[in-house]
């Protein structure tokens, strides 16, 4: 498991700002490629649509962040914790030289991927992307959209933007941001932890 963990939690492979992409960005630079019966079929790191009309054009497993995988993971890790405990520790991301148990990974993730939809530094949604009317808007800066997937580098939102079947998982993940440390006492999810710049 540590050695599967080791590539997953690379910033140069699976882990991303916002969650873990679908598909090892070295392949940008070194795409997989098959040979079969004298032709080359090759698979690279695509990092939101895909360049292919196959499956309709859009729907793309190279390289984007898939909200419902990215949750098994954190509750996978959570259940490992649980077995293992204390102990069991992994390097988050791999090359920090910081060393955490499975359970704050499994945290880890989650920040990563709320990232997606709290407004940064600049009061910028990395779900918008760089869309100024979605950014800046009133009418549109605070109704999310729960995309179908995510662009595997910079969180923007790509395919249908309606999958609150599972991208509403999110608000699973948001719900310890709820508490106010404090006091104890819950607020409303509308009211950000700390706000925006």
């Amino acid at each position: 498991m540590k050695r599967l963990l080791h590539r997953m939690l690379d910033e140069t492979e699976f882990l991303s700002d916002y969650g873990i992409r679908a598909l090892s960005r070295v392949h940008a630079e070194h795409p997989y490629v098959f040979n079969a019966d004298g032709t080359d079929l090759t698979v690279h790191y695509q990092p939101a649509e895909s360049d292919s009309g196959v499956f309709g054009g859009n729907s793309n497993w190279r390289g984007p962040i898939w909200f419902p995988v990215n949750f098994l993971l954190i509750e996978s890790l959570q259940k490992f914790h649980h077995y293992y405990g204390e102990d069991f520790t992994i390097e988050c991301p791999v090359g920090s030289g910081r060393f955490i148990t499975l359970e704050a990974a499994a945290a880890e993730l989650s920040a990563r991927l709320t990232r997606l939809f709290l407004r940064d530094a600049t009061g910028k949604r990395a779900v918008f992307g760089s869309d100024p009317r979605l950014q800046t808007d009133p009418h549109f800066r605070d109704y999310l959209l729960f995309y179908e997937y995510f662009h595997g580098d910079s969180g923007r939102g790509v395919g249908a933007s309606h999958q609150t079947g599972w991208t509403g998982l999110v608000a699973k993940l948001l719900m310890p941001r709820a508490r106010d440390s404090s006091d104890g006492t819950r607020r409303p999810p509308s009211q950000p932890t700390a706000p925006p710049a």
